[in-house]
């Protein structure tokens, strides 16, 4: 099982690391107020985007690791120890880290094993960390990362996933030798903590008062309405009103499932202050940094970092220029075009993979115009989709951003009436315009890749973080800060039952009957490795202890196998690898078939010929067990039998 005590020390090195990166390198390009507070976010994002494409070359191995770690902490320390400009604008206070540091261990607390009587219990979001087989896959297989769900005879097994932050993960996992699941719980706590002093620094620069950091924390931990209006009405889905509830939430929410994003939506937010920063004073350090966090937030998430950042980068690009002076505009442009066309060239590679996996599963277009389904079954369906539109704006996002929405857009649009410093003007017109386009993009497109709109669930994410820091800001300094603070004060008290009910299942997890069998887990899987190198392919049941998350997922193999699938499950090969909707369904239906004990010869035959299954193994809980197809099979011998447990077998050619 994952150690606290290893995710802790993933969490303060990964801190202390790209901190001081990152600080070496905006204390000369940024405000006083900004630079230590964005560093976290600007370390990791340089560091990661440039050690990506270099250990794909060298390889992905302890000593390039460390080497160049090493190399990155002396030029830091150069920088360092070189004078920086400095000012006297008040700048987040020690204290308030702290408090964002607490607050970042709710997401950090979803993901960490839970032990009781009743065996090991997880929570609801680690049905998304089953990604922590693509973190065990780079530290055991290199890069480029292999696809650890599915494998095919004499076919490419390239990942089709955007994986930067899951490779900054293995970049910790490999040198500290922890696991991917510790090494996922601590930078999991790292996005969040980042996250959150990159806005209590955005706050303070803008607010000009130290007390908006602590308030950033207070809006952060706010959540839905939807607990205090089930009081109510009597359903906490709110149905027939409402839509089912589909994972549209806050910053509370999202930064335990999805991180990545999470991390992909503060990079895009940094990028937005280096764009106003480079057009104020254009140097190549702040060009170089701007195309860096660009390609970290691509690479970390296609839907944050590419579609949100580009379609926001076209509305902000114009609202920039505007203010620079005439004589020095056509260069600023030019810099705006080479740093978009690097960026490109960079993040090329991931550009491609998206692009094939696209056309590998050649089902439909990947986005779709669609607005976000927001009412029920109240409402006949015609109507429904018309209605849809404005209740996308007066009843969603005003349910789940309560603290934020409102008090936020109020701020951004009275904030630069209290604001002296052009360059502080920009910045809330492009923040405005960039909240704007994340929630147009939620309201009006839908990704089809899979069973989630995730595009329309992620976009929201850079809004969200805008709207927290501008509220923040707006409560101690914009001409009506009082209507601010009471708005977002008021969203805040409303949300608390839902945040702390939030807080509760993440903290204790959910109790299964599974729970008492996925706590020896460890064991067999640890068997498995005995029979299986490190290239080798494991086939399971896709279904074996399904009820751990809220929907089936084969997260025993995910967190304990360290090994790759050949088929890990049809939630898991939806999402990371590159097939046509109809042949994943028939394959996830045969391996289901086989477990079952409801194979034939011909299945198992397939199982080791084409899907290339070098290790199988047969549990209990599975049909197979007494009805084992494996056992009379030619392709297959047995390697080890534990009574009651487990049965392991090993392809004989």
């Amino acid at each position: 099982m994952a150690s606290p005590a290893h995710a802790a020390l993933c969490a303060l090195l990964a801190t202390a690391f790209w901190s001081v990166l990152g600080y070496a390198l905006a204390r000369r390009l940024l405000p006083r107020a900004l630079a230590l507070a964005a560093a976290p976010v600007i370390g990791w994002a340089v560091f990661s985007a440039v050690t990506l494409p270099i250990l794909t070359l060298v390889g992905f191995s302890l000593p390039t690791v460390t080497g160049i770690a090493a190399l990155c902490l002396v030029i830091a320390g150069i920088a360092l120890l070189r004078s920086a400009p400095t000012d006297s604008a008040p700048i987040v206070p020690a204290w308030s880290y702290a408090a964002a540091a607490a607050l970042a261990l709710v997401p950090a607390s979803a993901i960490v094993p839970k032990f009781s009587a009743g065996g090991v219990h997880l929570a609801a979001p680690m049905f998304d960390h089953a990604k922590i087989a693509i973190v065990d896959a780079m530290t055991r297989q290199g890069l480029p990362p292999v696809d650890p769900v599915f494998g095919e005879a004499g076919a490419p097994a390239r990942l089709a996933y955007y994986y930067l932050w899951h490779f900054s993960a293995a970049e910790l996992a490999l040198p500290l030798r922890v696991s991917g699941w510790e090494a996922d719980i601590g930078l999991t706590w790292f996005t969040a903590f980042a996250s959150l002093a990159l806005l209590m620094g955005v706050a303070v620069w803008l607010g000009k008062r130290p007390a908006a950091a602590i308030l950033v924390v207070a809006l952060a931990g706010a959540a839905s309405l939807r607990m205090t209006l089930s009081a109510l009405f009597g359903s906490y889905t709110l149905q027939p009103f409402l839509a089912t509830p589909t994972g549209f939430a806050g910053w509370l929410f999202q930064s335990a499932w999805v991180p990545q994003h999470l991390m992909a939506a503060s990079c895009t937010v940094a990028a937005i202050l280096f764009i106003v920063h480079y057009a104020e004073r254009p140097t190549p350090a702040r060009l170089v940094t701007l195309v860096l966090l660009a390609v970290a937030g691509y690479e970390s998430s296609a839907y944050v970092g590419g579609i949100t950042f580009a379609a926001a980068a076209l509305v902000v690009a114009p609202i920039v220029l505007a203010g620079v002076a005439p004589a020095r505009r056509t260069g600023v442009a030019i810099g705006f075009a080479a740093a978009a066309l690097l960026a490109v060239v960079i993040a090329a590679p991931f550009i491609r993979d998206q692009f094939a996996a696209v056309a590998a599963r050649s089902d439909h277009s990947p986005i779709v115009i669609h607005s976000f389904a927001v009412l029920g079954d109240l409402f006949p369906p015609a109507l429904r989709r018309l209605l849809d539109l404005p209740a996308y704006w007066l009843v969603l996002v005003p349910l789940e951003l309560p603290a934020a929405f409102i008090a936020g857009g109020l701020a951004l649009f009275t904030l630069r009436r209290g604001l002296a410093a052009a360059t502080e003007r920009t910045t809330v017109a492009i923040f405005a315009a960039l909240a704007g386009v994340g929630l147009a993009i939620s309201w009006l497109f839908a990704s089809t890749v899979g069973d989630n709109n995730d595009l329309g669930l992620r976009a929201v994410l850079p809004a969200i973080l805008v709207l927290i820091a501008s509220a923040a800001a707006g409560m101690v300094r914009a001409p009506r800060r009082r209507l601010i603070a009471g708005v977002a004060l008021a969203g805040l008290v409303l949300s608390l039952p839902d945040a702390a009910a939030l807080i509760y299942r993440q903290v204790t997890g959910t109790d299964v009957p599974d729970a008492q069998v996925f706590a020896q887990t460890p064991e067999l899987w640890a068997a498995v490795r005995r029979h299986a190198p490190p290239t080798a392919r494991v086939a399971n049941n896709p279904l074996f202890l399904q009820d751990l998350a809220p929907w089936p997922a084969n997260l025993s193999w995910a967190l304990f196998a360290d090994r790759g699938s050949c088929f890990a499950g049809r939630e898991l090969v939806l999402a990371y690898a590159a097939l046509p909707a109809q042949r994943r369904e028939a394959i996830n239906a045969q391996f289901i078939r086989v477990f079952a004990g409801q194979g034939g010869a011909d299945d198992v035959d397939d199982m080791a010929n084409k899907y290339d299954c070098d290790v199988v193994v047969v549990v209990p809980q599975d049909g197979a067990w007494t009805n084992d197809p494996f056992a009379a099979s030619a392709d297959y011998r047995l390697a080890e039998s534990r009574d009651g447990r487990w049965r392991i077998y090993v392809k004989t050619n």
